[in-house]
Parts: structure tokens; C-alpha cells; sequence
């Protein structure tokens, strides 16, 4: 059985390691009512007692309602403290001002909303001398399912290494608000949007392949074509050094 005691122990030294080294005195996480952010939150509360919740809706009107609910209750049930800060009119103005520029593409407004919640917690952050604590687990990784300099910055990350499945389950061992756990993944980006609806694939699915290496031939091919297309998210940015090899 998973030593969940010990583990907690590990992440929670890890995280005060990072703070002690970078001189950094509290943390600030984007608390939205989901699971990952839920388990950092947790863990980065327990290290330290200057841990923020950023809420930040922007748009969606999942944002206002169980979205809002379920981060105001984590942050209730594990003394987290917690602030919100109303993206949408930011978001319509951007809008607004870029399409004067060019012509919009879905998968570029649907990224707006995460790049201005990383903006607002970095610009916390340099505030109030935090580090940005990072929300994205394994499986989202694996599948480049996160937004580049969106979601996917960060200074460092209590959970990267564990999947979907396995979130699940230390938030069960720290008695997590069960709304949250029983909620199906979406990262709240518009009305009715789900993770496994809108990648075509099961978290269960993408779990069975990362942790026994092996799942069905339609799934694992979705799997693959997500993996190889998102590369360039996992990877720092090209330089033309390492293209020439430094001559």
C-alpha cells in the first residue's frame, strides 16, 4: 500500500527546500475548484502557512458557480487563504483589441484565459515575494494537454510526477472535499468543456498506458498523435546556440 504519510512528508521538504533556496517567503497557486490545484494547494499549505488561492474567473460562467463554490471550500476546509481576481473583462478587451489585428483562431482565444491567470499570479507573486506553484499532473503532461506559458509555467511543482489516477487518490487520503473528487476534469476554459471530451481519450485510459504501459489500440493511437504533436511544449524554447552546436 502507498505511503501516503511519508510521501506528504517528502513533497512538503521539497517544497520548503525550494523556498529556503530561493529566498521566496510565501506561495501563490491558482485556485480553481479542480483537482491538481486542490492537492497543491494541500501541499503547499502544510509547508508553508503563506500559501494563496488565487480564484480567477474569466468568462466562463462554470467559473462563477461550482468552480468559485469548490475553491472557496478547499480553501475553507484546509485554512488556505484565498483571494479573487475577475479576468473577464480583461479577457473581452484582449479580444476586442487583437481581432483589430488578426483573425482569431478557437484554439487561440481558448488559450487567453489560462496565459491571463499565470500573468495575475506571477504579477502577485513579484508582489508579495511568492513563488508560482505549478497545477499540472503527469497525465496532462504526457498529453501536451496544457497551454504553454499558460498553465504550464510555473517555479516549481509538488505533482508533476503523479497521474490523474494518482491524484485522485492522495486527495482521498487527505479527505479532499468530495465535490471536487466526484467532478469530471475540465479545466473551465468555456460552457460544458471536459478534459476527455475534448481530447477524444480517457484519463483512465491515458493512466493504464502510463503506469503499466499498455492500453487499447484506438486509445493508444490518440495518445500518440497527442504526445508527438506537443513536443514542443515539454522543451525549452529554440535557440540558434544549440542549433549550431555553440560555434
Amino acid at each position: 500500500m502507498r505511503d501516503y504519510k511519508n510521501e506528504t512528508e517528502k513533497r512538503v521538504e521539497f517544497i520548503r527546500d525550494i523556498l529556503k533556496s530561493s529566498g521566496a517567503t510565501g506561495i501563490v497557486f491558482g485556485n480553481s475548484g479542480g483537482k491538481d490545484c486542490a492537492l497543491v494547494g494541500i501541499l503547499c499549505v502544510k509547508a508553508c502557512a503563506d500559501t494563496l488561492g488565487l480564484i480567477m474567473p474569466c468568462v466562463s460562467r462554470q467559473n462563477y458557480t461550482t468552480d468559485k463554490t469548490d475553491a472557496e471550500v478547499l480553501a475553507a476546509s484546509f485554512g488556505i487563504t484565498s483571494r479573487t481576481i475577475d479576468l473577464s473583462d480583461t479577457k473581452l478587451k484582449i479580444i476586442d483589441a487583437a481581432s483589430k489585428a488578426a483573425g482569431l483562431s478557437v484554439a487561440a482565444l481558448t488559450n487567453i484565459a489560462p496565459r491571463l491567470r499565470m500573468t495575475a499570479l506571477y504579477t502577485v507573486a513579484a508582489s508579495e515575494n511568492r513563488l508560482v506553484a505549478g497545477t499540472g499532473n503527469r497525465s496532462e503532461r504526457y498529453m501536451g494537454y496544457f497551454t504553454k506559458w499558460g498553465d504550464g509555467a510555473c517555479d516549481f511543482n509538488p505533482i508533476s510526477d503523479l497521474t490523474v489516477t494518482e491524484v485522485y487518490e492522495f486527495l482521498r487520503y487527505f479527505n479532499a472535499p468530495e465535490s471536487i473528487i466526484s467532478k469530471a476534469p475540465s479545466a473551465g476554459l468555456f460552457e460544458g468543456q471536459t478534459d476527455e471530451d475534448e481530447m477524444g481519450v480517457s484519463y483512465r485510459s491515458i493512466d493504464e498506458f502510463l503506469l503499466k504501459g499498455k492500453t487499447n489500440d484506438a486509445d493508444m493511437a490518440v495518445i500518440d498523435r497527442y504526445h508527438k504533436t506537443s513536443g514542443h511544449k515539454r522543451v525549452m524554447p529554440a535557440t540558434y546556440s544549440d542549433y549550431c552546436g555553440g560555434k
